[in-house]
This record gives structure tokens, sequence and C-alpha cells, in this order.
């Protein structure tokens, strides 16, 4: 599914990259964890192509993406990848179900079948009655739940989730781990995870441990 070999990154003068190399198959639940500064989030974003290696390989769904334009990488990312952040970034001025619907508009599918998907997963989270409630009106675990369908409405092939559970009570954490399982169970959806949370960690199939810019373990 996902395959990276010699990443390397740096910003100014620090390294925060330094030859990293990761491998997730197709349905796995993959957690990365190592302390603040170890270069977790920035692999994140750089194996979602939110971001550029300084030097290294990329393949993901049996591409190079390393080698695709700009152009080519945006269309890929909206039609492969998923994204789930700490802070759900929901546009406030578009209801739930609308903002489910975006990453689909934007693929230019039709309109009446990315909202009748879109409706769909807002059901199967138990957002069902909360389809036309705009952001505000929405509880933080409810919006978190709102982002995660997001992230599925193109039906990507792996979703990255940077500390979803970060701006979440406990309650609500556990609630959003139980959810990234049975998504899992039921759609054999792939998901590669930073997190802090070690319960979540722990939960995962495997366990990727960062440090100094560098994978130290797997467990």
């Amino acid at each position: 599914m996902l395959q990276a070999r010699n990443i390397h990154k740096k910003y100014g003068a620090v390294q925060v990259l330094k030859g990293v190399d990761i491998d997730i198959k197709p349905g796995e639940i993959v957690s990365i964890v190592g302390s603040s500064g170890a270069g977790k989030s920035t692999l994140l974003h750089i194996l979602g192509t939110l971001d550029k290696p300084d030097e290294g390989e990329i393949t993901l769904n049996n591409t190079m993406i390393t080698n695709l334009s700009d152009r080519q990488i945006a269309a890929f990312r909206n039609r492969y990848i998923g994204f789930v952040f700490q802070f759900h970034h929901l546009l406030p001025e578009f209801t739930a179900l609308e903002n489910v619907c975006i990453p689909g508009w934007i693929a230019d599918r039709p309109k009446k079948e990315v909202e009748e998907r879109a409706e769909k997963l807002l059901k199967h989270l138990g957002l069902g009655h909360r389809i036309d409630n705009k952001p505000q009106a929405l509880s933080g675990g409810e919006q978190q739940r709102v982002a995660v369908a997001r992230a599925l409405i193109n039906d990507p092939r792996i979703v990255f989730a940077d500390e979803p559970t970060g701006n979440l009570d406990s309650a609500n954490a556990r609630d959003l781990h139980d959810l990234f399982f049975s998504l899992r169970s039921e759609f054999n959806q792939t998901f590669l995870i930073v997190t802090h949370n070690e319960e979540l960690a722990q939960m995962s199939d495997r366990v990727l441990h960062m440090k100094d810019g560098k994978m130290i373990a797997g467990i």
C-alpha cells in the first residue's frame, strides 16, 4: 500500500528526518509514537503529499508520488488520501453534510452521488440527525466524526491521522479509537496515525517509534 525509502527533510539548519523507511500494508492500522520534535508529523505530512522530501522515494497505491508534478500530486491526494487532524478544520459556514461533500465536489464527482455517500457516511458514524447542523452546533466529538466522514468521502486507499484524539476528552477519544477499528473491519480501511495517546497506539496492529528524525523500533 505505502512504501517510503530514505526520507530526508531539512528546515534551515535543522535536519528533521534523517533517512526514514516505512512500509504499510492494506488494511493495517499503524501508529507512530515518539517525543515532540522526533519528526512524526513532518513524516506524516510528507507521506501524505502535503510536503516534499529533500531526498528519498515514496510509492503509494503503486504510484511513485515523488515523481509527480504539483498538479498531479494534488489530484492524487484528493483521490487516494484522506486526512484527520487534531483540529478538525471544518468550514463554519457549511453544514456537516456540506463539509463532508467538499473533497468529492473538488474531485468533480456528480453532486447527487457525493451527497448520498456523505449522508450514508454520517449515518454510519452516528450523525444522521446532525447532517444539517453547522460545526458550532456540534460537540467536539461530533465535529471530529464529521472530519472522519470527510476523510472517507472519496474512498481513499489510506487515511493519515495526525494526533486525531489530541483535542478530545477521554470518552470521545475512546469512541474515535473504536471508530477507526470498525472502519477497518467494514471497509478494510488503512490508517497511519501519529499519536501521543498510548491507548490508541497499543490498539494498533503495529507501533513504530521515532526518535531524533529516525525510526528506531517497530513492535
